[in-house]
């Protein structure tokens, strides 16, 4: 055991963050034990190790390199995942996320170090000087966590198990498991019954954690006024929506969970797309904020410090998929948002694909862009105009399938989608925001921001005034951008 990929970490500090099982610091920090080969969160119930046996980590991804398995009592799969806000490092940020999409199940490092924009070794050094692990590290000890978790809350059989969680083979599953926990994965276990097969619609329900607070309120509110009707609906507490991916149908449903995490119920035949439809729920919902790091340069702005302060665990919303997200944002330019939905509500009757099994309000997945690319703008039922950008939009995404993906940078982001026939800047930068998931995205000549930051006479900022008051609010704006809408 060797603790050669540790970052200069204070040791004193961190070891009295585990004495005093400080929770601030879960998912900051992961505690190896030399003595036991075990790696553990900050909050672990069992008694901290003597301090010259203690090694510290700052991602789990750190600890799997380094050879410690993961503790079965504080379970490091249940933390808050903040390994991509740790460091200030946009493209760790960027690959990371490429990562939990799955760049690196077929793609090789080198690839993904192309996609974010720079040379393989910088990104090697880059996620060592962030996260302290190897890229690989980070892909695998995913896997490891994921099928951790599906064998403690569900009842899945083993050979499902290692399917959804993106191992090649039982025997690989299997054999990693046996040489991290020294024991087949099916003895980690606690409690005995039957096996539950997916079945053929493969539901899977298990919880998704943040760092605490969270406005789910605020959250289904946003989603539910901009519901696509036939894809997606609210219904009590509950989000609910269609989905396709690989020429498979599903749904997926997200309510409140217990402990700090939300509960999300999977059902789709394809148990390998898991982890795609894991990234991209927790994508959705912003599950990997640290509210703590955003309020704590929002709140140096006098106008902003309110609405944090009122809304300490406000998200920015993502999207589900990036092309279904720029036709939304298309058919929004110059009408309201229920305008805007009704339009798509059309587009999906007509266009997108009905589930061979309807779901009570959920009966079509939204229109391939393959389909809006052949369709005769006229039979819309918009303006000609929208329709023409429509169909280019969908033209640009069947020409290049990733031109929605996390890429390069903010800046080359709106420029690669301004490029895009109706696509304009507050178009790009709210795609970017709610996409991109780039938390500095700032559509300034947004009516609605302008209105928020109006003064006491009612006299509202233009879009430049806005941009130069929104410096302060770095590297944060999106957030900034939320608490703005919100307090409307």
């Amino acid at each position: 055991m060797t603790d050669d990929t540790t970052l200069d970490l204070d040791h004193e500090a961190c070891y009295r963050v585990i004495v005093d099982r400080d929770a601030w610091f879960d998912g900051r920090l992961f505690t190896g034990v030399k003595t036991t080969g075990i790696y553990c969160r900050p909050i672990c119930p069992a008694r901290a190790p003597r301090s010259q046996n203690a090694v510290f980590f700052p991602a789990a991804a750190a600890a799997h390199e380094a050879g410690f398995r993961p503790c079965l009592r504080c379970r490091p799969e249940t933390s808050p995942d903040l390994g991509a806000w740790r460091g200030a490092s946009n493209t760790v940020s960027r690959a990371l996320a490429l990562i939990e999409l799955g760049a690196l199940d077929e793609g090789s490092v080198d690839d993904l170090a192309s996609r974010v924009g720079i040379a393989e070794p910088q990104l090697r050094v880059l996620f060592r000087q962030h996260l302290g692990a190897s890229p690989v590290a980070v892909a695998q000890s995913r896997q490891v966590l994921l099928a951790t978790q599906l064998i403690h809350e569900t009842r899945l059989p083993m050979t499902e198990i290692a399917m959804a969680a993106g191992f090649g083979s039982l025997r690989q599953f299997n054999g990693t498991f046996q040489v991290l926990f020294k024991r087949p994965p099916a003895a980690l276990r606690k409690s005995g019954g039957l096996d539950v097969s997916a079945g053929p619609h493969g539901e899977i329900t298990l919880l998704l954690r943040y760092r605490p607070p969270y406005d789910w309120p605020a959250m289904l509110r946003f989603l539910r006024v901009r519901a696509i009707a036939g894809v997606e609906c609210v219904e009590g507490d509950i989000y609910r929506r269609t989905i396709g991916l690989g020429g498979h149908q599903g749904t997926v449903s997200v309510q409140p969970g217990g402990g700090n995490a939300l509960k999300a119920t999977v059902r789709f035949p394809a148990l390998s797309a898991l982890p795609q439809i894991i990234a991209r729920l927790r994508r959705v919902f912003d599950l990997a904020a640290d509210p703590d790091a955003i309020a704590l340069q929002l709140v140096k702005d006098p106008a902003l410090a309110p609405l944090v302060a009122a809304r300490p665990g406000l998200r920015v919303p993502g999207a589900w998929d990036g092309f279904e997200l720029a036709v939304r944002a298309v058919l929004g330019q110059q009408i309201t948002v229920p305008g805007a939905i009704r339009l798509a509500g059309t587009l999906v009757a007509r266009f997108g694909a009905r589930l061979d099994e309807p779901d009570g309000a959920l009966t079509h997945i939204f229109p391939e862009p393959a389909v809006l690319a052949g369709v005769d703008p006229a039979s819309m039922g918009m303006p000609k105009s929208r329709g023409v950008a429509l169909m280019a939009v969908a033209a640009a995404v069947v020409a290049d399938a990733g031109i929605f993906s996390t890429g390069r940078g903010l800046e080359e982001a709106v420029a690669t989608l301004r490029a895009l026939p109706g696509i304009g800047e507050w178009t790009a930068q709210y795609i970017a925001m709610r996409q991109l998931r780039e938390p500095d995205a700032f559509p300034a000549a947004d009516i609605g921001l302008m209105r928020a930051m109006a003064d006491a006479d009612g006299l509202r900022p233009t879009a430049r005034d806005l941009l130069a008051r929104a410096e302060t609010w770095r590297p944060w704006r999106a957030y900034a951008a939320q608490h703005l809408w919100a307090s409307a």
